[in-house]
Order: structure tokens, then C-alpha cells, then sequence
């Protein structure tokens, strides 16, 4: 890249629509385990991420199973893909079998120099529209870094919570949620590849799947509340098959912390904002 090349993209936008498919919700419902909604009923939060997916052919994927670089997003050849984090604020739930548009902006693009090597950060903005009304605003943050070893521990010890969700992740949950959100980031199922060229010393658990199984514990554990934001980042990767948990506790008014990890310490660490009403 050239140094004046990341600011050209700034202001980049796309605009696509999809439908939320009852069929893909049952998928994705069994893929978490859950039941699956009724179609009218609600989406579960972040059930969306399942949806609006490019249906890149082969011959248009990087090494690594992404779609090749550039495109919408700004190119950023040899440099390794991590979503960092992001965050939600839902204002209107989606329906299952509705039709949904969502506009997608490229609100920033920044190169910076660390301890391993030059990252380039990326923020994109999606608006999420149903029946003519903004249903959803995310923003999410997303790291390209050159080739180094991956961080796997090092991180701050698992808080005490009020709840928590223990997960046994398996090649079977992570290929399925690949499936379900059609992401072939080769990471998450192809172990030749995550172990020799990206430097894990197994498959990587998806961070979306991790912030998904947050709130859903959270949303076990408090029926009563029905969450307006939610903002996460990662710390550092999961590997399957160690056993991870998720969970939270109450901070104050109308707001939760939210963790994930094992005995390694934390890899996500989130905020929930929520309201004292019964869930639509």
C-alpha cells in the first residue's frame, strides 16, 4: 500500500439486501443449539451476522479463504485478517423472513507500526433497514497485520460473574458456524493451514461465534432485560478443543460486563447495555 492509499478509501459505501431466511435460521439455530424462531418472530442478537454474505466463487478467494483483497474493503495483500471487534446498538429487532437492507461505510482506515510490525485498522459501518426503519447500527473494527506468532495467553485472569456458559468447541460447532455465515477464512477448519502458515497450534475459534454464545448467556440469564448495545474486542484467540466459558455480571444501572476465556485468562471482554422490559 501507499502511505496516501488508506484515506482514499474512506467514504466508500455498498448497499445490499437480503432476506431473513427462515430455512438459514434453523440452520443457524442448530449450529448454537437453540430453538429456532417462528418466521415473524425476532432474530436473536447476532443472528444477523449469518446473513448478507457476498456469494464470492472460488476463483475469487485469497490464500487464506477470504475474498481477495479490494473490492469494497481497501486491498491489503500478505497480511493476515482479524475481526478486532465492534459495536451494536438495536434499535428495532429484525424478523425472521423479512426483507432487510443494509448499507455498508468505510468510516476509517488507519496504517500504524507496532511490536509486530505495520497493522492496518479498518472501521465499517453498517445500517441495517426494515420496513423503512433503521433497525440496527454496527460498527466493526477490522485488523489486517503482517505474518508474526499468534499471542495466545498473557492476558488479564477471568473475573468472578453472575452467570457464566461453559462451551466445549469442536471442529464439528466450528465448521458449522463457517457454514452457516458462510466464511471461508481457513483458520477456523483447515488445520494444515492454520497450524503451518498462520502459526496456531489448532483451529481458531470464530470471535463472531464468541460474541454470539455472550449474549445469549446473557439473555438465558436475564430474560427480563432486552439488550439495546453491545460492544466487544478481542484479546486474544481460542483454540479448539480447550473448553472456554462465557459470562457477565451487573455494573451498574442498565449495564452488564461480559467475559470470555479459560484458565489462560480472558480472549473477549464486552459491554451489554440493556433496558428493563420483557423481550419482544
Amino acid at each position: 500500500m501507499t502511505p496516501s492509499a488508506p484515506e482514499t478509501w474512506i467514504g466508500r459505501s455498498e448497499t445490499v439486501h437480503d432476506c431473513i431466511s427462515h430455512n438459514l435460521v434453523k440452520r443457524i439455530a442448530a449450529t448454537l443449539s437453540e430453538p429456532a424462531p417462528a418466521p415473524g418472530a425476532p432474530l436473536p442478537e447476532l443472528w444477523h451476522w449469518a446473513f448478507f454474505q457476498d456469494a464470492v466463487e472460488h476463483s475469487g478467494l485469497g490464500g487464506d479463504g477470504h475474498p481477495a483483497r479490494g473490492g469494497f474493503l481497501p486491498p491489503a495483500d500478505n497480511r493476515n485478517r482479524m475481526w478486532a471487534g465492534g459495536r451494536l446498538e438495536f434499535i428495532h429487532p429484525l424478523r425472521v423472513d423479512a426483507l432487510v437492507s443494509r448499507r455498508s461505510t468505510i468510516l476509517n482506515v488507519q496504517e500504524k507500526h507496532g511490536r509486530t510490525g505495520s497493522l492496518l485498522f479498518v472501521t465499517v459501518q453498517h445500517e441495517y433497514v426494515q420496513d423503512g426503519q433503521r433497525a440496527l447500527i454496527e460498527e466493526q473494527d477490522i485488523v489486517y497485520r503482517e505474518p508474526s506468532p499468534p499471542k495466545l495467553g498473557g492476558t488479564e485472569p477471568m473475573p468472578q460473574g453472575d452467570w457464566h456458559l461453559h462451551v466445549q468447541p469442536s471442529p464439528t460447532l466450528l465448521f458449522r458456524y463457517s457454514a452457516v455465515t458462510f466464511n471461508g477464512h481457513r483458520i477456523h477448519y483447515d488445520w494444515p493451514y492454520v497450524t503451518e502458515t498462520e502459526g496456531y497450534p489448532g483451529l481458531v475459534v470464530h470471535g463472531p461465534l464468541i460474541a454470539t454464545l455472550n449474549v445469549q448467556a446473557f439473555v438465558r440469564a436475564n430474560p427480563q432485560l432486552t439488550v439495546r448495545r453491545f460492544s466487544f474486542r478481542g484479546v486474544r484467540p481460542l483454540i479448539c478443543p480447550d473448553a472456554f466459558e462465557v459470562g457477565g455480571r451487573l455494573i451498574g444501572e442498565g449495564k452488564a460486563q461480559v467475559w470470555a476465556g479459560n484458565q489462560a485468562g480472558q480472549a473477549q471482554v464486552g459491554e451489554i447495555e440493556f433496558v428493563q422490559e420483557a423481550r419482544q
